[in-house]
C-alpha cells in the first residue's frame, strides 16, 4: 500500500514541477513583454514630449520671426538717404536763358535728342528753338505733369514758350531738378524708391521668368526648384543653379547674411513662408524690386531697381529700353560678375538669355527679340556722374539745414532737399578754377581759389569751389577763409556817398597826399597805385581806376562809421573795424561774404540773405517747416544805380577792361581787389543772370605776384567764357535821370555847354546852372534871366 501511494505522489511532483516551470517561462515572457511595452511606452511618452516642446520651439521661433519681419514690413521697409535736388530751370519770356545753356541742361537730365519727340524725356532743336517732351517730375509747388512744350530764343534769351497740344502760350515752364546726390546718414546703402506700377512691365515679366517662374504659385519656399537644383547640381559637380524662390531671396536679402549654412538655409526657408503667409505677392515682389543687390558704386551698394537704372543708364527706370531692362535682371545673378563696363561681352551674352526667355514664353516678338539683342548696353558716359561730387555746395547744405531745420533733419527717411545749385554754372566754374590755375601755376606755385556764383533773381548760392581741385573734400575756401579784401569794399565807400543829395559821380575828389593818425600815433600814408597824384579827380574815375587817395579823402569825410554801416547793412556779417584803412580793405572775409555783399548791389539794393536750400519735403512731400531767411533794403534803387553803372565802367575803360575786351559787346559790371604785397587777389561782379566771387591766393599767405585783374578775374573771365554772360540791361529806374556835368569842376549843367560829359544822376542831386554857369549881365537880370 506503501509503494501505491508513493508512485502517484511522485507523478504528482513531476507534473507540478513542470507546471511550476511553464508557468516562469510564461511569466519571464509576460515580464519582457511588459518590459518591451514599457519601453515604448516610455519612447512614446518621450517623443511626444519632445514633439510637443518641438513644435512649441518652432511655433515660439516662427512666432520670434514674425515679429522681425512685421517690424520691418509693416514699419519703414528702408532709410531713404535723403534726396538733393539742384534748382529747376524756370523757362518764360524774358528769361536769362540762352539755347546753348537749355541744351546743355537737357542733356545734363539725360534727354535724347531725336529728329521729332515722340515719348518723354526726348527733344529736338533748330537754330531758335527747342521742342521738349517734358517729364513728369515732383517740383516743390507740387506734382507737374508730362507735357510737350516749345522754347523759342532771341539774343536776350528766352522770347516764348508754348504748349504744342494746343498751341497755348504759358507764363511759365520749369524743367525737373537734377538729382545731385542723395545723402547717406546711416546703413552706407544707396536706394530710389519706386512703386513697382511705375516699373516696365516687361522687367517685371523678365525677373519672374528668369528667377522665379512658380512666385505667384507657391508659399514661399518651391520644393520643386530645390529638388531640380539638386539634381542639376549633383549632376555638374559644383553649384550651378539655386533653388531659393524671390521671398526667400528677399528674406535673406532683409534679414540675414550671405552665410553658406543649413542653418541659415531653415532660417531663410521659415521667413520665406512666413511673409507669403502675411503679405500680397505684388507687395512681396514690389519690395524685392527695390531691395536686391544691383551692384556697388564705390562705397555705396546700389540696392533696388530704381538706382540701378540711374547707376547703369543715368535715366529714369520708365524710360529704359527693352535691351536695358533685360540686363537688369540678368545682372542680378552677379552684378561685379556681369559689370558692364568690365566684362561687356559676359554681360551682354546674360542680357540675351534673359531678351531669349522673354520671347520664348510670348512676352515679345521675335522682331523684337533681334532689335534688342542687337542693340548696345547703352550704358551712361563715365564721365557724366551719378551723383555730384560737390564738397564745398554741400558743406554749405548741411550747415543750412541744420541752422533752418535743426540737427536731426538728415535722420528722417525719404526727405528731399531742394537747393540752388545751377549744375551748369557749377560746371563752368569747376572747369574755369582748374584751367587758370593751371595758367597760373608757370609764374606762380602752390596757388589756391575760393568762388562763390549767386543767382542773382534768386539770391541762392548757385555755384560754390572750395579748392583747386573742385571735388577736394577737405578746407572749403569758399566760405572758411579770412584774407583782406582790398579794393572790393570800395563800391560801398562810394554808394554810402551816393545816398547823399551832394554827391554825383561827377564830383571832384581830393587827390592829394594825406597822412592820418591812429589811436596808438602811428601814421598811415595811403598811396596809388601809381605813386602819384592828381589834385582832383571825378568820382566816377576814381571809383573805374581803383585809386587809393581819393578813396581814402572820400571815406574820412563820409565817417568810418557810417561807411562800416553800409557794408553791415549789405550783409556783412562780421563787425567791421573802424579805422582809416579800413577804407582800403583791410577788412578780412570769404568768398562767400563778398558774394553776400554783391549780391545787394547787383540786386538793386535789396539785402536778401544768399540761401542754399529753397525747400524740404517730408516723405509724404509735405513741405517742413524752416527758419524765414532774413531780408531788408539796404539802400535806395537810386543810388544802386548809380554805383552799378559805374562798376560797368571799370569793365568798360578800367581796371577790368581785359574782361570787357574779352566780351564786346556784353555790359558787365565788376571791381578788382587786391592786398598788400598782391598776397590775395580779387574779383567781384555780375552780369545778368549770376553775380560772383573769386578769390585767388596761398594758403601759408605768401606773396603772389598777381593783382586782382590778373588772378581772380582770369577765372572769372574763363567762367563766362564757359557759360556766355547775358548782358545787364541796366533798366532805367524812376528817380535816375541821364544829366550832364562840368569834367573839371562836377557842376550840373545843361547839355550844350562846353566840356560836359553825359553821366547818369539822382534826380534831386541834378540841379543844372543856367547860361552854361556864366554869370548873367545885367540886361539879363533885368530881363528875368
Amino acid at each position: 500500500m506503501t509503494k501505491t501511494t508513493d508512485k502517484p505522489a511522485k507523478k504528482t511532483g513531476t507534473t507540478a514541477g513542470r507546471k511550476t516551470s511553464a508557468a516562469g517561462r510564461k511569466s519571464k515572457a509576460t515580464a519582457k513583454a511588459a518590459a518591451k511595452t514599457s519601453v515604448w511606452r516610455t519612447i512614446w511618452s518621450i517623443s511626444w514630449k519632445l514633439a510637443v516642446a518641438m513644435t512649441v520651439l518652432v511655433a515660439s521661433y516662427c512666432i520670434y520671426l514674425d515679429q522681425i519681419i512685421a517690424r520691418k514690413f509693416e514699419g519703414q521697409k528702408w532709410y531713404l538717404p535723403a534726396q538733393v535736388f539742384s534748382r529747376s530751370m524756370a523757362l518764360y519770356p524774358g528769361a536769362a536763358v540762352n539755347h546753348h545753356q537749355l541744351i546743355a541742361e537737357l542733356k545734363l537730365l539725360g534727354y535724347r535728342k531725336v529728329a521729332n519727340p515722340r515719348q518723354v524725356g526726348e527733344f529736338s532743336a533748330s537754330s531758335t528753338k527747342v521742342d521738349i517732351w517734358r517729364r513728369p517730375f515732383l517740383h516743390p509747388d507740387g506734382k507737374q505733369a508730362e507735357q510737350r512744350v516749345m522754347v523759342e530764343f532771341d539774343h536776350q534769351g528766352v522770347s516764348r514758350v508754348w504748349r504744342i497740344s494746343d498751341n497755348r502760350e504759358l507764363a511759365v515752364v520749369h524743367m525737373e531738378p537734377v538729382l545731385l546726390d542723395r545723402i547717406i546718414a546711416t546703413d552706407g546703402e544707396d536706394r530710389l524708391f519706386v512703386p513697382t506700377a511705375e516699373m516696365p512691365s516687361t522687367l517685371v515679366d523678365a525677373l519672374l521668368l528668369t528667377e522665379d517662374r512658380q512666385f505667384f504659385e507657391h508659399h514661399g519656399v518651391s520644393p520643386l526648384a530645390i529638388l531640380r537644383a539638386l539634381i542639376v547640381n549633383i549632376s555638374a559637380g559644383r553649384t550651378v543653379q539655386g533653388g531659393s524662390t524671390l521671398t526667400q531671396q528677399l528674406a535673406k536679402n532683409f534679414f540675414l547674411s550671405s552665410e553658406r549654412s543649413l542653418e541659415r538655409k531653415i532660417r531663410e526657408a521659415l521667413m520665406a513662408i512666413i511673409i507669403d503667409a502675411r503679405y500680397s505677392k505684388q507687395e512681396i515682389l514690389e519690395a524685392y524690386l527695390n531691395e536686391v543687390y544691383m551692384g556697388q558704386d564705390g562705397a555705396r551698394a546700389v540696392h533696388g531697381m530704381g538706382l540701378a537704372s540711374q547707376f547703369y543708364f543715368g535715366r529714369p527706370i520708365g524710360e529704359l529700353t527693352l535691351s536695358q531692362q533685360a540686363f537688369l535682371i540678368a545682372a542680378i545673378k552677379g552684378p561685379s560678375y556681369y559689370n558692364p563696363w568690365r566684362y561687356e561681352e559676359r554681360a551682354r551674352e546674360r542680357r540675351d538669355l534673359v531678351l531669349k526667355l522673354l520671347m520664348e514664353n510670348g512676352k515679345i516678338s521675335g522682331q523684337q527679340y533681334a532689335a534688342a539683342a542687337d542693340s548696345p548696353l547703352g550704358l551712361r558716359s563715365k564721365d557724366r556722374a551719378v551723383h555730384q561730387k560737390l564738397p564745398a555746395f554741400f558743406a554749405e547744405v548741411r550747415k543750412e539745414l541744420s541752422q533752418r531745420y535743426g540737427g536731426s533733419l538728415l535722420k528722417q527717411s525719404g526727405i528731399k532737399v531742394y537747393t540752388t545749385l545751377d549744375p551748369i554754372a557749377q560746371e563752368a566754374a569747376e572747369k574755369a578754377v582748374r584751367d587758370t590755375l593751371k595758367q597760373l601755376d608757370k609764374n606762380n606755385k602752390d596757388l589756391q581759389v575760393g568762388m562763390v556764383v549767386t543767382d542773382r533773381y534768386g539770391a541762392g548760392i548757385a555755384a560754390m569751389v572750395g579748392d583747386r581741385n573742385p571735388a577736394f573734400e577737405g578746407f572749403n575756401r569758399a566760405g572758411e577763409i579770412r584774407r583782406p579784401i582790398g579794393s572790393l569794399i570800395k563800391p560801398f565807400v562810394y554808394v554810402t556817398a551816393l545816398e547823399k543829395d551832394k554827391y554825383t559821380l561827377a564830383t571832384p575828389l581830393a587827390d592829394q597826399p594825406i597822412t592820418l593818425t591812429n589811436g596808438n600815433g602811428q601814421t598811415w600814408s595811403p598811396q596809388n597805385v601809381d605813386k602819384k597824384f592828381s589834385g582832383e579827380v571825378p568820382m566816377i574815375q576814381a571809383f573805374s581806376r581803383s585809386m587809393n587817395v581819393p578813396t581814402v579823402n572820400l571815406g574820412m569825410k563820409l565817417g568810418l562809421d557810417n561807411v562800416a554801416h553800409t557794408l553791415n547793412r549789405a550783409g556783412w556779417p562780421d563787425r567791421v573795424p573802424e579805422y582809416p584803412s579800413m577804407l582800403l580793405g583791410a577788412v578780412n572775409g570769404s568768398p562767400m561774404m563778398v558774394a553776400q555783399v554783391y549780391q545787394t548791389l547787383a540786386d538793386g539794393g535789396r539785402y536778401r540773405q544768399l540761401k542754399a536750400v529753397t525747400t524740404v519735403l517730408d516723405e509724404n512731400n509735405q513741405p517742413i517747416e524752416a527758419a524765414e531767411s532774413s531780408r531788408h533794403i539796404a539802400w535806395g534803387r537810386g543810388p544802386d544805380y548809380l554805383i552799378q553803372y559805374a562798376m560797368t565802367r571799370v569793365v568798360e575803360s578800367g581796371t577790368a577792361r581785359r574782361l570787357g575786351q574779352a566780351f564786346p559787346g556784353v555790359t558787365l559790371a565788376g571791381k578788382t581787389g587786391t592786398s598788400n604785397d598782391s598776397r590775395d587777389s580779387w574779383f567781384a561782379g555780375f552780369d545778368e543772370r549770376n553775380v560772383a566771387a573769386v578769390w585767388v591766393g596761398r594758403d601759408d599767405n605768401g606773396k603772389t605776384s598777381l593783382y586782382g585783374s590778373s588772378g581772380a578775374m582770369a577765372v572769372y573771365r574763363n567762367f563766362l567764357g564757359n557759360r556766355p554772360p547775358v548782358s545787364l540791361r541796366m533798366t532805367p529806374v524812376d528817380n535816375v535821370v541821364r544829366g550832364w556835368f562840368e569834367k573839371t569842376t562836377g557842376q550840373a549843367m545843361e547839355s550844350d555847354c562846353a566840356n560836359v560829359w553825359q553821366l547818369p544822376a539822382l534826380n534831386e542831386s541834378y540841379q543844372p546852372a543856367r547860361n552854361c554857369g556864366k554869370p548873367l549881365e545885367w540886361w539879363q537880370k533885368l530881363l528875368g534871366g
